[in-house]
């Protein structure tokens, strides 16, 4: 009887997965996920606001929680108009530096030599001081928003390629040796075997590149935008409102917050299709 290779292939790759430990499914009772945190951040926001209160310092130097909250609600309409460009453009930015990485990841993995061309360069890339590169892209690109695109893509890239080019790489050998027996294709073997196995190591990447893409933006927001929360806690500064500037910070965490959700959400809606782990940074 003929054998489906394509078939065979899929199922060696769903049978990589049940050999290795961590499960995609969260340990602990769920509330505790969430009233943990919540319980450390109101911990320190009030160690704060008693330690700020009872040291007399300045308000031109930090300021209670309770007066950032103020300012929050005081100018909540504007410090959301100049978080949705912020978003906007991490949005864009993750999107460019994860199809690069990923792009580049494959290609790392896909040969000895494609490793050796690509890899040095990419981490002699990644060596460079990249704040002493904003000028550069500044002249390259002007003061738009493609200069604060390129700079975030410079900085996420990165983890993402790495982590693609470890999941790829990092496949069973048994499984590889089996699909050559049963004469798969690189490409079947790659679809249904070699990406599966590292779909959890690029999440990994993405929960870093997320993050990196946030700090990407900012930083070309501090050089060249007239909007945006970057723009904010630098025009706060220089006017010495800390308030305003701890707004906008915090406004900014909870952008990168909402990012990293909607991956770590993305995440497990592919490791339950697949039938997969999660990355192990999420084992708790």
């Amino acid at each position: 009887m003929a054998v489906d290779v394509s078939q065979a292939a899929g199922r060696i790759g769903r049978a990589v997965f049940p050999a290795r430990p961590i499960s995609w499914r969260p340990h602990g009772p769920a509330i505790r996920r969430v009233v943990l945190p919540l319980a450390f951040v109101v911990i320190v926001f009030a160690a704060w606001e008693v330690a700020v209160r009872l040291s007399g310092v300045s308000s031109m130097i930090i300021v209670p929680p309770s007066a950032i909250l103020a300012v929050l609600s005081q100018h909540y309409a504007i410090l959301m108009q100049h978080a949705l460009p912020t978003l906007t453009e991490t949005v864009l930015g993750f999107s460019l530096a994860s199809l690069l990485g990923i792009v580049l990841g494959t290609l790392i993995a896909s040969s000895e030599r494609m490793r050796q061309a690509i890899y040095p360069n990419m981490v002699l890339f990644q060596v460079i001081p990249k704040v002493a590169l904003a000028p550069l892209f500044i002249v390259w690109l002007g003061i738009g928003m493609p200069s604060r695109l390129a700079f975030a893509v410079f900085i996420a890239f990165f983890p993402v390629a790495v982590s693609t080019a470890a999941g790829l790489s990092g496949t069973s050998p048994a499984a590889l040796r089996l699909c050559r027996s049963l004469t798969a294709s690189r490409w079947q073997t790659f679809v249904h075997v070699r990406f599966p196995y590292a779909v959890p190591y690029i999440f990994a990447g993405l929960k870093v590149g997320v993050t990196m893409a946030v700090i990407g933006i900012v930083v070309g927001e501090f050089v060249t935008a007239q909007a945006g929360l970057g723009y904010i806690i630098m025009f706060a500064s220089s006017a010495a409102e800390t308030a305003l500037a701890f707004a906008a910070v915090l406004l900014l965490c909870a952008v990168g917050v909402i990012l990293y959700g909607v991956v770590a959400a993305l995440e497990m809606a592919v490791m339950r299709k697949l039938d997969a782990p999660m990355s192990s940074g999420d084992v708790v």
